[in-house]
């Protein structure tokens, strides 16, 4: 438990000094810019106190937030998407799987793992730009904001899930 814990801490501070550091500065095209945090919402095993989660997502998009300037949208945002995580996970978790199951390219399978991981992300894409802009006057840059940063983030989390494997 102690050790979990310590893991989760870890990762938690890397994401956090990476997104602050490197990934926050990345404009691709002015409108794409890496969420790799959502990463660690979106592999918290199954049946994780739902409490805990919360948390842990809270403090982590307050973090964010704090580091890029963006008064409470990555909180608000990656809270919401914790709150659904462990709901979406059971959609694409066979039944019959264990029940500490933690999410991954190996245990869910390439197509679960990418229906789960991309309806996540878009999800978490849309109500983060949903509140930066905070206006559907220009669709366009809303669209491409949301689609952008979904995809580079899809990437960057497939490429660590396949560091991971090996």
């Amino acid at each position: 438990m102690t050790i979990d814990l310590l893991k989760r801490f870890m990762w938690f501070m890397v994401l956090v000094l990476a997104q602050a550091i490197v990934l926050g500065r990345i404009h691709l095209f002015g409108v794409a810019t890496p969420l790799l945090y959502v990463y660690f919402v979106i592999q918290l095993p199954r049946n994780y106190p739902k409490w805990a989660s919360l948390l842990w997502s809270f403090f982590l998009g307050l973090f964010i937030d704090v580091f890029s300037n963006t008064p409470g949208l990555a909180a608000a945002s990656l809270t919401l998407i914790a709150a659904i995580q462990p709901y979406c996970l059971e959609v694409f978790v066979p039944r019959d799987s264990a029940e500490d199951l933690k999410p991954a390219l190996s245990t869910l399978g390439p197509t679960r793992y990418s229906y789960y991981l991309v309806f996540l992300v878009l999800m978490y894409c849309l109500v983060f730009y949903s509140l930066e802009l905070f206006t559907f006057f220009d669709l366009e840059y809303w669209g491409l904001c949301v689609v952008g940063s979904a995809a580079i983030t899809l990437v960057l989390i497939f490429t660590c899930e396949l560091v991971k494997q090996r």
